[in-house]
């Protein structure tokens, strides 16, 4: 397995792991009274969003050539620690 390949398996299982996370949130949400409830969507939703971001960038890291991938490593790490972040920050707001 290539550095490239490996690094893409480790983004994807990452991601499958918070969407799963995700879910759980939104079924937490769903036994939420009304005020409540709307607040959890919109963090959901900002959840939503990163995850969509996430899952262009590991695209992007997919379609490159081997050279190339790793010039783009840098951008997912980025998008990855936003979506990171984004994820703790809302994951609190739960508790």
């Amino acid at each position: 397995m290539s550095n490239k390949e490996a690094y893409i398996e480790k983004l994807e299982a990452q991601l499958k792991d918070w969407s799963a996370k995700i879910d759980e949130l939104e079924a937490k949400a769903e036994k939420a009274e009304a005020d409540t409830k709307i607040k959890y969507e919109e963090e959901i939703e900002k959840l939503r969003n990163k995850r969509k971001e996430a899952e262009s960038k590991i695209s992007e890291v997919k379609e490159a050539s081997e050279d190339a991938w790793e010039d783009l490593k840098e951008g997912a790490e980025n998008v990855w620690n936003e979506f990171k972040s984004t994820f703790d920050s809302v994951v609190s707001k739960f508790k």
